[in-house]
C-alpha cells in the first residue's frame, strides 16, 4: 500500500527534527510573549472599556437546537415538595428547588432531543462519562430576583448564554440558542417560583450544567452530552469581616491561569485546583485568593471575581480600573455592567488596564489609592480592606472613604436587580 503524502510528511520531520533546533519554541513562551506585548499596548492606548467588552462568538451557529416549544414538563408529586427554607438559613446553595430542566444530546440521534422539566432528582452517569474523567463540563451562574413589584427579574441572561456556548465550544460540547434556553428556564422559574425569596437579601441562584455524557474513555469531543439547570435559594456567598469588607491573601507562586488556557472560559477544571490556595489564605486569616501572574506580579481576579480598583490617576483625576479581558480572566456579566455603568455616569474616568502589586503598594504610600473591590454574580460587590503580599498586609483604606464608588455601583446593580430601577439590563418573568 502506498504510503500517503502526510506520512511522508511526518517520516521527514522525524528524521530531520534536529535540523529544526534553531527554529523551534516553547509555545507557551512565545504566547507569554505575545501577551507581555499586547499588555503594554494596552496600557500605552486609552481605550475606552466599551471596545473591549465583546468576544468572539464561537465558529458557525449550532446545526440544530433543543426548541421552548417542544419543552415537556413533569411535575412533582406532592410527597415530593420540599419544605421551603428559611431565609435567615439559607447560606449558599444548601437547598434546591423541586424541579430541574434537562435536556440530552446524542449526535446519532440527530443533535438535541427535546427539553423536560422533571421533580428534581439526582442523575444516572455511567462511571466512564468524560466529564467525570477528562473535565468535560462548563457551567454558568446567574440569579433571579423578585423585586419590589412581586416581579421576578432575570439580570442580563443573554450574556450567560454567550458566555456559555463560547466555553462549549472550547470544550468539544455542543453548542446551542441561547434564546431558547432562556426560555426554557423561565418557564422552571415559574413553576418553582415560590422558592424565589421574598427578600432583597437573597436571590435564586441558577445553575446551569452542561457535561459530556459519552462512556468511552478518549480525550474527543463526546457523541452525548446533558445540559440541565438546577436551582438554590440562596443568601450571602461568604463571611466578611465586621465592616462588610474582605482580606485578601496574593502568593505570586501559584496561578489561576496561563496565556492560551481557559482561564476566560467557566469551565470546572478552573476552581477545583484553586482550593488548596483557598484553604491555605483561610488558615492565614485571609477571605480570599488574589490571583497574580507574571513575573510583574498583574492582578487577574480575586477568589472566583473580577477586580477592581480606584484611585487618584497622574491628572489628579479619580479613576476606575479592571485589567482586561487578555484570556486570562473571566468576561464577567457584573464586571461588564459596572464598567457600562460607570462609563455613563462621566463622574470618573474608567479604563481597563494592567494592575501590578508594585503599583497596588506605591499607590498605597502615596495616599493615591481609595478604593479595591470584587465583583461578580454570587457576591455582587465585595470590597477588600486587605492584601497579604510577600508576608506584609497592605491595608486598603476602601471603607475609610465617605462616598465610595464601589457602594454606589453596588446599590446601583441591586436597585436595576430588584426592580427599584426599571433598566434594560433586566428580563422580567410574566
Amino acid at each position: 500500500m502506498p504510503i500517503r503524502r502526510s506520512q511522508l510528511l511526518v517520516k521527514w520531520i522525524f528524521e530531520n527534527q534536529h535540523k529544526l533546533q534553531t527554529v523551534r519554541r516553547c509555545s507557551s513562551s512565545l504566547r507569554y510573549k505575545e501577551l507581555e506585548e499586547n499588555s503594554a499596548a494596552v496600557q500605552a492606548e486609552d481605550v475606552a472599556p466599551s471596545t473591549q467588552f465583546d468576544e468572539p462568538c464561537p465558529h458557525g451557529e449550532p446545526e440544530n437546537s433543543f426548541k421552548y416549544e417542544d419543552l415537556q414538563v413533569k411535575l412533582a408529586a406532592p410527597y415530593q415538595l420540599q419544605p421551603k427554607p428559611d431565609a435567615r438559613d439559607l447560606g449558599f446553595g444548601k437547598y434546591f428547588t423541586d424541579h430541574m430542566l434537562k435536556v440530552n444530546y446524542h449526535a446519532p440521534l440527530g443533535g438535541w432531543q427535546k427539553p423536560e422539566i422533571t421533580p428534581f432528582e439526582n442523575l444516572s452517569i455511567h462511571p466512564a462519562a468524560k466529564a467525570l474523567h477528562y473535565a468535560i463540563q462548563l457551567f454558568e451562574g446567574m440569579k433571579a430576583y423578585r423585586g419590589v413589584d412581586d416581579k421576578i427579574r432575570l439580570f442580563r441572561p443573554d450574556l450567560n448564554m454567550k458566555r456559555m456556548n463560547l466555553a462549549a465550544h472550547r470544550s468539544g460540547l455542543p453548542i446551542f440558542d441561547g434564546e431558547e434556553l432562556i426560555n426554557c428556564m423561565k418557564r422552571l422559574i415559574q413553576i418553582d417560583q415560590e422558592w424565589v425569596p421574598h427578600s432583597e437579601a437573597s436571590t435564586l441562584y441558577i445553575r446551569p450544567t452542561l457535561i459530556g455524557t459519552e462512556a468511552t474513555f478518549g480525550v474527543m469531543a463526546p457523541e452525548s452530552a446533558l445540559l440541565f439547570v438546577v436551582m438554590s435559594p440562596v443568601s450571602a456567598y461568604f463571611k466578611t469581616s465586621s465592616d462588610g469588607a474582605v482580606s485578601i491573601f496574593a502568593d505570586p507562586k501559584v496561578v489561576r491561569a496561563f496565556p492560551g488556557g481557559v482561564g476566560n472560559r467557566k469551565v470546572g477544571s478552573n476552581y477545583g485546583p484553586t482550593i488548596e490556595a483557598t484553604t491555605r489564605a483561610a488558615q492565614l486569616g485571609h477571605h480570599q485568593v488574589l490571583w497574580l501572574f507574571g513575573p510583574d506580579h498583574q492582578l487577574t481576579e480575586v477568589g472566583a471575581m473580577n477586580i477592581f480598583m480606584v484611585y487618584i490617576n497622574e491628572h489628579g483625576d479619580k479613576q476606575l480600573c479592571t485589567p482586561p479581558l487578555n484570556g486570562l480572566i473571566l468576561p464577567g456579566v457584573t464586571r461588564r455592567s459596572i464598567l457600562e455603568l460607570a462609563s455613563q455616569w462621566e463622574e470618573f474616568t474608567v479604563k481597563e488596564e494592567i494592575i501590578t502589586m508594585d503599583q497596588v503598594i506605591t499607590l498605597n504610600k502615596q495616599g493615591r489609592l481609595l478604593e479595591m473591590f470584587g465583583a461578580g454574580t454570587a457576591a455582587v460587590i465585595s470590597p477588600i480592606s486587605r492584601i497579604g503580599f510577600l508576608e506584609n498586609n497592605i491595608n486598603i483604606p476602601t471603607m475609610q472613604q465617605s462616598q465610595p464608588v464601589f457602594q454606589r455601583i453596588k446599590d446601583t446593580l441591586l436597585a436595576i436587580q430588584y426592580g427599584h430601577i426599571e433598566h434594560p439590563f433586566t428580563v422580567v418573568i410574566s
